[in-house]
Parts: C-alpha cells; structure tokens; sequence
C-alpha cells in the first residue's frame, strides 16, 4: 500500500511539472535560451562520457577506495572481471589473470598469479595499480585481499550479481574505475538488445517443455533451483524447471526420471562424453528427453559468468531448449 501510494505521489507531480512546462512552453524560446540548453547538454554527454576523478567508489566490502585517474596497470583474480576489463577495451591494462581464465583468448598469453586461491606475494612483487576481486572470493581469500590493500594497493571487491540488472550494474562499475564508460555502455545497451529480442520470440510460447539442468555427474547431481540464472533464463524463455527448491540442491536419478523433462541440459565439462553418460544412465531410458535426443551440453562459462557474454548464456538457453523457435 504505501509503494502504491509513493506512486500516486509520483504521479501527481509529474502532472504538475508537465502542467508547469506546458505553461512556460507558451513562451517563445530565444536564441539563448537554446544555446544554454544546447550546452547543457553537451555538458550532461560529457560527465556520462567520462569518469571525473578523483573518483571515489565504495566496493562489496564497503571499503572506499578514491583513484586519482584511471589505473594504467591492473590484476583481475576472477574471469567474469577479467571478461568485462577485456570487452570495455581496457584489455591492455590487465597484466596478470588467474589459471581459471580462459576468454578472451589472450589472456591465456598472461602472467597468472593462482587459481582459486590468490598468489598474495606475487600480487604484491607485480605492482599493479588497482586489483579486481569478488565478493565470493571473501571466505577463502579475505585476509589475502587484505594483504595487498596494506601493501597500498587498492583492491576493488565487485559485488556478486544475481541478476541481469546486477550484472549492467557490474560492468558499469567496472568501465567508471578505468574509464571506460562509453564501451562500458555499449555493452550493457547490446546485451539488453539481445535479451529483448529472445523475450519477444518467447512470448509466442504457449506449449512450455519442462526442463532439468545440472551441474555435476553422478553420484553427485546438482541443479538449480529457484534464485538462480538458469532458473531465470528458464523464466525469461518461458520453460519450467522440474525443480521447484530454492538454489543449488542435490538430486537422485530416480527423481529425475520421475519428474521425467522434456530437455536435459548439462553445464559441465570436466568429465568427457557428458551427453552420452546422461544417455546411458539406469533408467534414463523411459525419459522423454533421452527417447527425443534432447540431451544438450552448454558452455559453463557463457551460462554462468556475470559479464558480457551473459545475453548469449541467455540465448544457448533458448536454442537448447526451443530450437523451433530461436534456431539451432
């Protein structure tokens, strides 16, 4: 009630300001009053164009970190940054990544310094200007992180993204420290491009396939669930998950054969022949999906980094499952 009120509010003052224009609109506009207006303008382009330093941010952490300018020489220690640093055309400022980076394809050509675990020492000897971390980094690298901020090098934590809108917020976040904003932009105006164009073709789906996605083999399956990105991908091209708990649960093969998908999607690699061990399994042979040949295998990484290629994540999603409609 009180959201609806605040809208009302909204509203009404929207009708007075229009009001109060239309009355002023009346009055025939000088050459300088377009001008000033002009230059306004102009000057509006700028500041979105542009980063204004010294410019201040406060990180996951709610750590404040001020740059005099955009860094020259950065590290990222997740792929998702590393993709975002890479696609805003700052690819050149990165000087080392982790073992876990992979795309683009130059930044197999980098230093690295660790996997999952953060090589602090090295960090610290490579003298980097600013280091790209992640809030799901915290719980095994917080003290690490620490490290590198007291030997005076500032440490950006980017906030986990658990939505599309989080993820723009990310790359945006991202293009203000290097200053980067226009690319930074760009990205987010050409993802939403794409993601409209899936929502307009999905919106003709009447006749919604039930889907199962998993991220393991077995004996350890695990899926996802509600408050998930493949749930909204699911949500987003109008299929329904056959898991109804909430986040990432572990689930038995009898489950899955009795839920009986009409797709089965696999978003893992580190065990060849995914597609054919799902095939194969005691029992899969009743399922509607083994019976049609609609057991797909995607790329993990596109369907599960929050940076630029999310919007394609988005679109294996919509081929796997509805290729009559998106395509193969």
């Amino acid at each position: 009630m009180k959201k609806f009120w605040q809208l009302m509010l909204t509203a009404m003052l929207a009708v007075l300001l229009l009001a109060a224009c239309g009355s002023d609109s009346k009055k025939e506009e000088t050459p300088a009053d377009e001008n000033q207006s002009g230059e306004e303008s102009k000057t509006e382009q700028q500041s979105a164009d542009t980063t204004s330093y010294p410019y201040t941010l406060t990180d996951a952490t709610d750590e404040e970190i001020t740059f005099e300018q955009a860094p020259e020489t950065v590290i990222s220690l997740i792929p998702s940054n590393t993709e975002i640093l890479f696609g805003i055309d700052a690819g050149d400022q990165v000087i080392a990544v982790t073992e876990n980076d992979d795309f683009p394809e130059e930044v197999t050509e980098l230093d690295t310094v660790g996997d999952f675990t953060v090589n602090v020492e090295k960090v610290i000897s490579l003298q980097p200007e600013a280091v790209f971390a992640h809030e799901m980094m915290m719980g095994s690298n917080e003290e690490g992180l620490k490290q590198i901020r007291d030997a005076g090098i500032p440490v950006i934590v980017v906030p986990n993204a658990g939505t599309f809108e989080e993820t723009y917020e990310t790359i945006e976040l991202i293009g203000q420290v290097m200053d980067k904003n226009v690319e930074a932009n760009q990205i987010v105006e050409d993802m939403k491009t794409k993601i409209a164009d899936i929502e307009k073709k999905a919106a003709d789906i009447t006749d919604k396939k039930r889907v199962f996605v998993e991220n393991s083999d077995a004996p350890e399956i695990y899926t996802p669930g509600t408050g998930t990105f493949p749930q909204q991908f699911l949500d987003m091209i109008h299929a329904e998950n056959i898991v109804t708990e909430e986040g990432w649960i572990m689930i038995s093969p009898e489950t899955i054969v009795d839920e009986n998908p009409d797709v089965i999607l696999a978003m893992y690699s580190y065990i060849p022949n995914v597609v054919e061990n799902i095939k194969t399994r005691d029992g899969f042979d009743a399922v509607t999906a083994i019976k049609e040949d609609q057991v797909i295998q995607l790329d993990e990484d596109i369907t599960s980094r929050t940076g630029p290629r999310l919007a394609d994540g988005l679109e294996l999603f919509a081929k796997a499952v509805y290729p009559e409609v998106f395509g193969e």
